[in-house]
């Protein structure tokens, strides 16, 4: 096992001023000093079209499923639109798991969600854990981070002002590593 983990991220939103990213961006102040994050970014791949998938998937989606290969880990960022997650990451994921190898398969990962709602998002989450049950993600199950009231954590330039959700955070980000180390074992 390498000494540093390396977190890929994924934002269901991609929205200047999304909350998700934002909660991403809170997570990579607080990694622990064996960690690096990188934002993956899933704005520019096409519609999904399984006439090109596999071996004849579009660069970026090639490109997007190597860095997943190579991450120990992954954290999910996503609001929730209509009961569950964003066509966006759907689309995302619906590319990756056509790859092989398997980006997602027996990676830990961890999830969150901020929405200005009182439930933060959680009925995304649990749809995102449903979705990749069939891809083999190994989601932490605690700390549950469900950021409610968003606009009210953050501020104008998307800086997280909220004590306890970066508390929760980090906690979050302490479990995705140890879980990480463990499944590595």
């Amino acid at each position: 096992m390498s000494s540093k983990i390396h977190i890929v991220a994924f934002s269901g939103s991609l929205r200047a001023s999304s909350y998700n990213t934002a909660s991403i961006e809170a997570a990579s102040l607080v990694l622990p000093e064996n960690c690096s994050l990188e934002i993956l970014d899933i704005s520019n791949l096409p519609l999904y079209n399984q006439e090109q998938d596999g071996a004849n998937a579009p660069q970026e989606v090639i490109s997007l499923a190597q860095k997943v290969v190579n991450a120990d880990a992954i954290l999910f960022a996503t609001p929730e639109y209509n009961y569950s997650i964003p066509g966006v990451l759907k689309n995302a994921i619906d590319w990756l798991s056509r790859q092989q190898p398997q980006p997602f398969a027996g990676k830990p990962a961890a999830v969150m969600s901020a929405s200005m709602s009182i439930l933060g998002g959680a009925r995304a989450q649990y749809h995102l854990r449903q979705i990749m049950i069939y891809l083999d993600v190994h989601f932490v199950n605690k700390p549950e981070v469900m950021i409610a009231g968003a606009h009210e954590k953050f501020s104008e330039n998307g800086e997280l002002t909220d004590e306890l959700t970066r508390d929760f955070i980090q906690q979050l980000i302490e479990s995705l590593v140890s879980w990480s180390i463990k499944l590595k074992s």
